[in-house]
């Protein structure tokens, strides 16, 4: 007995080595990539390393009657045997002899797992290789994560392979909503996956079908008479789908990092992402050769993107392989807004202020309107609604053009300027680079109280928001731009468009209470497209695109109460210039320091020494003496304080 324990002990000590030392080969279970939509819905898949097709699929991923039917149909007592079954095996061996070659193989669902695993002729050789590994997946696998490697594994025509690709490409949904007949096809199709493709063999595979739903899923209870009789009457698929590839820019950039096999969910709505790629290819049958257009749509409340278009994917001719969301455009005058809310901010304007549209000179600096022409007086909300560029650049003289590049920056779109541009007033007519996807989080401050925060297409806890405005300056400029949309559209939508210098990019930005939107045209190589205008080609797509939107409370983006508010931020003491973290080159020559609000007169100081200015007024000269850090302040008639510092280099 002891001699019989010690060589049970031993062979299971070397069973166990063997074990070890040639553990089974998983790499074949590299898989593609699988993008989501905000309710699980497939939007877009990878393929696999080598251009297979190949998505892990589990067997929770399948309906019951589908693990019913192939259980059925391969491996009866799949449930009950150590990964052999000795009964197959010997009945297959039976008939090899009888009939003199192999009528059946015998193998278990565990055997074709392993040799899906690790592919080899088919051999005696093989198939005892095939036996051990067998025992070795039962050893270090439960039943359900067998099925999950033949699930993932098994073929399904050309380079489609397990059950969740050839559920994509032979129906276009997810193997979880296939009905009996779908299923039992996809079962038969895994033992003879070319001669039994239903694109090209109908018939074979109409046949291969029936039989798993007649012989094998009746008898296993996998479906009742009624739905047997619905199922044999449905025809087999006609053709391969594409695999899908909704979002493709945005699929593509958050699958970089992912592992292979993942499956990431994004915030994107699926119908509407759908609806928005539809939208922009109808769009661009009537815009010239090249020109290109991207589109993104979010969730103003949480920035959450919903629907994203980054160009005409793989199209060549219109540089369909860059994300065109994330290229850096002028802006034109798409950015008009931001500074206005500004302007509201310090007191330098307000909605009902009159300014002046005349013909200026801002030092060597002469802006013209678009349409060459002057209005002259009109309030500050009627210029930023006809988007007259003398007052705003008016309006970025009196802030500084610091201040609001830093601003700018702050909210979440930092001006790209030349290297060693310094930024100035063409700041205020888009004289710097921008993306659609930062313009359009921009446009989502004048919704959200004044607060910024990213764009964001991955689920997660909210970005934490920054107040760049006060809420009163950003709801009134919201409320300004609410107007009709000029061909019609959904009512209650605040929209600006933007054109940038010689017709090379055209914008039209949109918020409503429930979103946030913007469109981009142009061409990616930034050659001017004549005549090209937001107005006439990103605005229809605009408003288009929120009448794909879910129903909102359309409710005007009303300007509150604006008196007292504003009254509040004029009459609050602040440094106009210098901001916080300006930087000066030395050898500028004078430099102006202007404040708003506080009571006058004002007192100017440099590190603490007063400067000579008249001071019933708002700004005083200062020659920084040299390069070093200074600090600036400004005090009003009853102490109140603004400081700022500032560096000259």
């Amino acid at each position: 007995m002891r001699r019989w324990f010690l060589a049970a002990a031993a062979l299971g000590a070397a069973v166990f080595a063997a074990d070890r030392a040639l553990p089974p080969d998983l790499s074949r279970l590299t898989a593609g990539v699988e993008v989501l939509d905000g309710q699980g819905r497939t939007l877009s898949v990878l393929p696999a390393p080598g251009g297979t097709w190949r998505l892990p699929t589990a067997a929770a991923d399948v309906p019951p009657h589908l693990l019913a039917m192939l259980v059925a149909a391969e491996d009866r007592r799949f449930r009950w045997h150590p990964g052999v079954d000795p009964v197959a095996l010997a009945r297959a061996a039976m008939q090899w002899v009888r009939a003199g070659r192999v009528v059946s193989g015998g193998s278990t669902l565990t055997m074709q797992a392993a040799r899906l695993l690790e592919p080899r002729p088919r051999t005696l050789r093989s198939k005892l290789i095939e036996i051990a590994r067998a025992l070795q997946l039962e050893a270090r696998f439960t039943k359900d994560e067998i099925l999950g490697i033949w699930l993932t594994l098994a073929p399904q025509g050309g380079n489609l392979e397990g059950l969740r690709a050839g559920s994509l490409a032979w129906f276009g949904r997810p193997p979880a909503q296939l009905d009996a007949a779908e299923a039992a096809l996809l079962v038969a199709l895994a033992r003879r996956p070319e001669a039994l493709r239903p694109d090209r063999h109908p018939e074979a595979a109409r046949r291969a079908r029936d039989a798993v739903l007649l012989a094998r899923a009746a008898g296993a209870g996998a479906v009742n008479a009624d739905e047997r009789a619905v199922a044999l009457a449905e025809p087999v698929p006609a053709r391969r789908l594409p695999m899908p590839r909704l979002a493709p820019h945005l699929a593509r950039e958050v699958s970089r990092a992912a592992p292979p096999g993942a499956r990431i969910a994004t915030t994107l709505d699926r119908d509407l992402q759908r609806a928005a790629e539809r939208l922009a290819e109808e769009a661009l049958r009537g815009l010239p050769d090249r020109a290109a257009m991207a589109l993104v749509v979010a969730d103003a409340a949480t920035r959450e993107i919903r629907a994203l278009v980054g160009g005409s994917f793989g199209v060549e001719s219109r540089a369909g392989m860059l994300d065109l969301t994330r290229a850096i455009r002028s802006p034109g005058s798409a950015q008009k807004p931001f500074l206005y809310a500004m302007a509201f901010e310090a007191g330098v304007a307000r909605p009902d202020t009159v300014v002046s549209d005349i013909a200026l000179r801002f030092g060597s600096y002469a802006p013209e309107n678009f349409a060459r022409e002057f209005t002259g007086r009109v309030t500050a909300a009627d210029a930023l609604r006809q988007s007259l560029n003398l007052p705003a650049v008016a309006l970025l003289q009196e802030l500084g053009a610091l201040r609001y590049a830093a601003a700018l920056k702050a909210a979440g779109s930092p001006p790209r300027l030349p290297p060693g541009a310094e930024p100035s007033l063409p700041l205020a007519l888009g004289g710097a680079g921008t993306t659609l996807r930062e313009l359009v989080a921009l446009h989502a401050v004048l919704g959200d109280a004044g607060r910024a925060a990213p764009l964001t297409a991955l689920p997660g806890p909210p970005a934490p928001r920054t107040e760049v405005l006060v809420p009163h300056a950003a709801a009134a400029v919201a409320g300004i731009l609410v107007q009709p949309f000029p061909g019609g559209g959904p009512e209650g939508v605040a929209w600006k468009t933007g054109t940038s210098w010689g017709g090379r990019d055209a914008w039209a930005l949109g918020l409503d209470q429930r979103h946030v939107a913007g469109v981009w045209v142009g061409r990616p190589d930034g050659t001017p497209i004549p005549g090209l205008t937001g107005r006439a080609a990103a605005l229809p797509v605009l408003a288009r695109t929120f009448a794909l939107l879910p129903a909102a409370p359309r409710q005007p983006l009303h300007i509150r109460p604006a008196a007292q508010p504003f009254a509040e931020a004029a009459d609050r003491l602040r440094l106009l210039f210098p901001m916080p973290g300006a930087v000066l080159a030395e050898g500028a020559g004078p430099v102006t320091l202007r404040a708003t609000g506080g009571r006058r007169p004002l007192t100017f100081l440099v590190d603490g020494a007063p400067l000579a200015h008249e001071r019933a007024r708002r700004e005083a000269a200062w020659t920084p003496p040299g390069p070093g850090f200074y600090r600036i302040t400004v005090l009003d008639a009853d102490g109140v304080a603004a400081r700022s510092e500032l560096r000259v280099r």
